[in-house]
């Protein structure tokens, strides 16, 4: 392959305390909770809006916010309760586990804005500058324009774990053989009756194997979900082998992703009840990537953890979700691991696993933090905390430890742990085992 170097001035065009790569959940979660402790900030987000995973790839309904205490509390709870009062028409009667887009784009716009974090759309993370284990400055590409953001500490809500993989942090990625979970194209869609509707979707897959609807016989399908008043968001199929840090895997899966939409179509409109007449408004910009880096960070949550309900000294959260690794090969095996798992890693009412703060600063670094999905896990943890209500626990507290860090020119991992609680704790994030 030819080879060429290119060097050119950019412009500083911000020098802040605290710079986020990533609108989605954990980005909206940490800038706010930065902001509002008094830390500048500057935000980059690649597409158009806030949201992440529920504006930009349709994922339609929020995984369990708390499963007896409200556990994503905090900025989580703030957001819920937008959705849930702000909701329009018929909108109303699902939210706020099923997402309606727009009140939810709106809400994560009056968040940031209200904070008074600075943030720019159509702005991607392409490199960053580091000087002996700490990053100096986010070089930045956004319409019309390339420059420079320098900034006091530095937090990684990609959930590919872009920035910490240009700065060169080690991570692990997917299973032992490299492969990681299968991706879903979502989409909206309309002309649903409800009322005739029933059971789970995937009820009539046999029928439509037999009948060869489907290009791949994909027996995990989790279905579509009540939005509004005949219209459904689907998390629908799945599309295998995809790297989602790298463009090329991207693009061949998205274009099978809305191929394998058209077969959907078919199966809902033949082989479901009230499903008759549903047509397929419009798929998501992105896929629906449920796994990629791994952050190597001070310390990796595991699955025992989970089965041990785990507390820790330096927790910044608990959460509940049950363990969902999505299978990363389209066969029975697969599918009945991922069936087992999904059926008896999970808790009961009430219970919980903590999240160390030591889970979000990466190894080797005095100033990089990482929040979302990209945090220090196992696969099972990240197949766990991976989701939305998750991404503002750990979002919430990167924010806010970002701050203590910035204003106290200390390394992240040598901040006030109990100061951090305690800040979160006002904030009202969950904290039970806190001691003021």
């Amino acid at each position: 392959m030819a080879e060429l170097t290119y060097s050119t001035k950019l412009d500083i065009r911000y020098d802040v305390d605290v710079f986020i790569a990533g609108g989605g959940p954990s980005g909206v979660a940490a800038a706010v909770a930065a902001a509002r402790q008094g830390a500048s900030v500057f935000i980059a987000e690649s597409f158009g809006a806030f949201g992440g995973a529920a504006t930009t790839m349709l994922v339609p309904a929020y995984m369990t916010f708390g499963n007896g205490p409200f556990l994503a509390a905090g900025i989580g709870s703030e957001i819920y309760n937008y959705i849930k009062e702000n909701a329009p028409g018929s909108y109303k009667k699902y939210c706020p586990m099923s997402i309606p887009v727009e009140t939810l784009k709106l809400c994560c716009d009056k968040l940031v804005t209200d904070s008074g974090a600075k943030f720019l759309f159509h702005t991607t993370l392409i490199d960053v500058i580091v000087e002996d284990g700490t990053i100096k400055y986010a070089i930045c590409a956004s319409k019309g324009s390339n420059f420079a953001v320098k900034a006091k500490v530095f937090i990684d809500c990609t959930g590919d774990a872009d920035m910490s993989a240009f700065a060169g942090a080690e991570y692990e990625f997917g299973d032992e053989q490299g492969r990681v979970m299968a991706t879903t194209l979502c989409g909206i869609w309309a002309g649903i009756n409800w009322d005739e509707t029933f059971g789970p979707d995937s009820r009539e897959l046999d029928r439509a194997f037999a009948d060869g609807v489907f290009t791949n016989e994909d027996r995990h399908l989790p279905g579509i979900w009540k939005l509004a008043d005949g219209v459904g968001g689907s998390n629908a199929g799945h599309v295998y082998d995809v790297d989602g840090g790298d463009a090329a895997s991207l693009t061949e899966g998205i274009m099978k992703g809305r191929r394998q939409l058209l077969e959907y179509r078919k199966y809902f409109r033949e082989y479901l009840n009230g499903y008759e007449n549903a047509e397929l408004v419009w798929s998501g910009a992105y896929l629906g990537i449920r796994e990629g880096r791994r952050v190597t960070c001070e310390y990796r949550l595991v699955i025992d953890d989970f089965r041990r309900q785990a507390v820790f000294e330096d927790e910044i959260g608990r959460y509940c979700y049950n363990i969902d690794i999505h299978s990363p090969t389209n066969d029975k095996e697969g599918y009945e691991t991922f069936i087992k798992d999904h059926t008896t890693l999970r808790y009961k009412k009430g219970e919980s696993y903590g999240i160390p703060y030591r889970t979000l600063t990466a190894k080797g670094f005095t100033n990089l933090l990482v929040a979302g999905r990209a945090i220090c896990t196992d696969r099972y943890m990240q197949s766990s905390v991976r989701v939305m209500p998750g991404c503002y626990i750990t979002g919430q507290a990167a924010g806010i430890a970002a701050h203590l860090a910035a204003s106290g020119r200390t390394a992240v991992n040598a901040i006030d742990v109990h100061e951090l609680q305690a800040r979160l704790v006002k904030l009202g994030a969950y904290l039970p085992n806190f001691k003021a």
